[in-house]
């Protein structure tokens, strides 16, 4: 990843720094590996958290240190080819202040893929912000941006959903995004259900509006049930439901749809609760080559003709062999 990363600034003709950061890895050789990269390349900061705190919060490392006009997010396994890298670049000097992957195929499983293509476009109608359907992290963010990121206040994060949610202009490169190369991917419906309920929690009131439509619907059906019994009570009391088996069905209904709101609003309650208690998204062991930092007095968006474009590559080292 190094040296693709390195030959595409290269052929960029920019100034660039490399941030890898390694979420807690738990093999002994990803450490090694990233600080002898260090060692010959001033240009590579490793960042590395005392345990694997998760993909977000490694993306949130990498931008706080990050210094350039322009910051890239990718993962670390390849799936995200360096070589789209130009794209974006080309469309940030368009004037877009985000510039995202648009994944319109991906190689793998045809059922979890439709999945993923299914909720992209339920969560975009759900949502109270404008969510591209099938971007993932991976994208190139100008400056303003980064910092209106970097400043929001929540630990919790969905970097992608931020992204959105801080605006200005956004478009989307199309491209396929392939298996990833070496390793077996962990990402599996249940991670993904963790994804997508992080995703609507984060950014969606509708389940808490479900929850209305739920009573609503509930004491209607009760109501006209009532009706119906009154009035077959009086034309014909032999048709009227009867015995214990009517009961227990609209028990277990009612009880059904009480725990279904329940779980709803224990959702909302958690991530309330994981933002009150305040703790850290990540904690750093150790930096090599730490960045020097960003110049106050640069312009956050210089103009591209005529200053020399730092650009900085935040690559996402998964926590485990086989995290995405």
């Amino acid at each position: 990843m190094h040296e693709r990363l390195t030959a595409v600034f290269t052929e960029l003709g920019v100034d660039w720094e490399i941030i890898f950061v390694d979420s807690g890895s738990p093999d002994r050789k990803t450490p090694e590996v990233l600080a002898e990269i260090a060692a010959r390349d001033r240009r590579v900061t490793v960042v590395r958290h005392t345990r694997a705190f998760g993909s977000q919060s490694g993306y949130s490392s990498g931008m706080r240190l990050a210094t350039g006009d322009a910051v890239i997010l990718l993962d670390g396994d390849l799936q995200d080819p360096p070589e789209l890298i130009p794209e974006l670049f080309a469309r940030w000097q368009e004037g877009y202040e985000v510039v995202y992957g648009d994944r319109v195929t991906r190689e793998g499983s045809k059922l979890m893929n439709a999945g993923r293509k299914a909720f992209y476009r339920v969560f975009q109608r759900l949502s109270y912000v404008s969510m591209p359907v099938d971007a993932g992290d991976f994208s190139l963010i100008d400056r303003r941006a980064v910092d209106a990121i970097n400043a929001l206040p929540e630990t919790h994060r969905f970097v992608r959903g931020l992204r959105a949610f801080v605006g200005y202009r956004q478009i989307g490169v199309p491209y396929e995004r392939p298996e990833r190369l070496f390793g077996r991917s962990s990402n599996n419906f249940v991670a993904n259900m963790g994804w997508a309920r992080r995703a609507i929690v984060s950014f969606s009131y509708a389940p808490l509006d479900l929850i209305g439509w739920l009573a609503f619907f509930t004491t209607a059906v009760a109501v006209l049930a009532g009706i119906v019994e009154i009035v077959l009570k009086i034309v014909d009391p032999s048709a009227a439901p009867k015995g214990y088996a009517t009961l227990l069905v609209v028990v277990l209904f009612i009880g059904g749809v009480q725990l279904i709101c329940f779980s709803v609003i224990g959702s909302y309650l958690a991530h309330m609760y994981e933002e009150i208690k305040a703790r850290p998204p990540y904690i750093v062991e150790r930096v090599l080559n730490p960045p020097l930092p960003r110049d106050p007095s640069e312009p956050a968006s210089p103009d591209l003709a005529h200053a020399e474009v730092r650009v900085v590559a935040v690559a996402n080292v998964p926590s485990s062999p086989g995290e995405t």
